[in-house]
């Protein structure tokens, strides 16, 4: 990894003619301008919404009011959206301005639309591409599951103006990939490591770039992305005269359609805890989505369900590509609606109709706890998340216990007695368990045969 790049020259800005282009596509629509300062800070306030910068554009309150030519309109209408979400409200003006900016929101908020429609439309303004050339936008992404969602968010608003995409990560074929590139696409969507390879083999170029999207950037540089940003981006710094906008609290919190219920136990308790669990989701056929620590405990848990009648199917990212296509497939469709998934799924998973998120292991830090209840009680819908933790996990006790708090969910005293001790895993009752089994009652489990909770037989 460490000679990825290698090949990649800087390039001299300071002899180098770059072409002018446009980028400021906004006009204030009137009824935008009408509003008082005081109407425009009391819809801020009310969506949650927080600005920092110079000049930083109004927010607009209806598609009408952001905009968009006929085509993308048309394409909004046909998705049915009511109106827009609070971070599309204020990230459209901001991003059709021209200006760099960062945008915060929770997940399932909509932020990929917030950029993604600007694109479009600066895409359109540009000359076409020409045999040879690269991409006009680029979005850089974490993971292949973030990538792959992007690309259909892409694909189902750019269909109406013939703007083309591919995404292009690692392990999958490069074939596809490199065809489309060669085609020419207006739009890449990639992970940092894969587009690297393809520039330095020299099966694309970023001359054409003019709009460069980093999804989850803090998640990037999380994962240690930093080196290869910096090799594609060849820049000192990313943001220039940045505006920003953010929704929501500053501080850690989770989604309040969320009822997140926290079970203390010991590590010998979870399986039993997790048959029980499903046995009570299985009744509502809902889509659960399990979250495990490693790809070996994913692939315990799920042959454990699978010899126990459960249609259980895992993604991680020791699984080809093609065969986490095909298992994120059948739990979108409901054929197999129990998911068991590392932390390389959970913040690309994009599911809409997730019913339950069960934590069996905590993750190392609370920001991710977030993220993994995130991907229930999406689109406004109600969601339940439960959470096992154990000792191991008492060093994140109080942070927890403030984001519970926050959303007005009940705090467990076993929880405040583990945070009272500061984490430091010491000894106490929640050490030991009293069983744990395999769950009862499993006869009755599967009642309709037209989705995956179907014939304990077939499994």
């Amino acid at each position: 990894m460490s000679a990825l790049g290698a090949g990649l020259r800087s390039v001299d800005w300071n002899h180098t003619k770059l072409e002018h282009f446009e980028k400021n596509f906004y006009v204030e629509d009137k009824r935008v301008t009408a509003r008082s300062d005081r109407e425009v800070e009391e819809f801020r306030r009310a969506k949650e919404i927080k600005v920092q910068g110079r000049n930083v554009p109004r927010p607009v309150t209806t598609f009408e009011e952001a905009g968009f030519p006929q085509y993308l309109m048309t394409s909004i209408r046909a998705q049915g959206f009511k109106e827009p979400t609070p971070v599309q409200c204020q990230c459209w003006p901001m991003a059709l301005s021209g200006r760099d900016m960062i945008g915060i929101a929770q997940t399932g908020s909509g932020k990929t639309i917030s950029f993604a429609l600007p694109a479009m439309l600066h895409i359109n303004a540009q000359p076409l591409l020409a045999p040879g050339d690269g991409p006009i936008a680029l979005v850089l992404a974490p993971t292949r599951e973030l990538a792959v969602q992007i690309q259909q968010e892409c694909t189902k608003f750019g269909s109406n103006s013939r703007i083309r995409n591919t995404a292009i990560y690692g392990g999958a074929p490069k074939g596809p990939q490199i065809r489309d590139l060669q085609r020419g696409v207006e739009i890449v969507i990639a992970t940092p490591g894969r587009l690297i390879d393809m520039l330095e083999t020299n099966k694309t170029n970023l001359r054409r770039i003019t709009y460069l999207v980093m999804d989850e950037a803090d998640r990037m540089l999380d994962m240690g992305f930093e080196p290869q940003i910096r090799k594609i981006g060849s820049y000192h710094d990313f943001l220039r005269d940045m505006i920003q906008c953010n929704v929501g609290s500053m501080d850690l919190t989770a989604n309040h359609n969320i009822e997140q219920i926290i079970d203390v136990c010991s590590e010998f308790e979870k399986r039993g805890k997790l048959i029980s669990h499903l046995e009570k989701i299985s009744a509502e056929n809902a889509k659960v989505l399990i979250f495990v620590a490693t790809k070996r405990v994913a692939d315990d848990i799920t042959k454990y369900l699978r010899q126990d009648g459960w249609p259980a199917l895992a993604i991680h990212g020791d699984k080809e590509q093609r065969e986490r296509d095909w298992v994120l497939g059948e739990f979108k469709a409901g054929r197999s609606p129990i998911l068991i998934a590392t932390d390389v799924a959970s913040r690309g998973l994009d599911v809409k109709d997730v019913g339950y998120v069960i934590n069996y292991d905590f993750p190392n830090n609370c920001e991710d706890y977030v993220h993994r209840v995130g991907r229930t009680g999406r689109a406004g819908k109600k969601g339940i998340s439960y959470t096992y933790f154990t000792t191991e996990n008492a060093r994140s006790a109080r942070e927890l216990i403030a984001i519970l708090r926050e959303a007005k969910s009940f705090v467990p005293p076993e929880l405040e007695e583990m945070a009272m001790l500061s984490g430091g895993g010491s000894k106490n009752r929640y050490n030991t368990g009293k069983g744990g089994g395999r769950g009862g009652g499993a006869s009755g489990r599967f009642k309709q045969s037209d989705n995956g909770y179907s014939n304990r037989g077939r499994w």
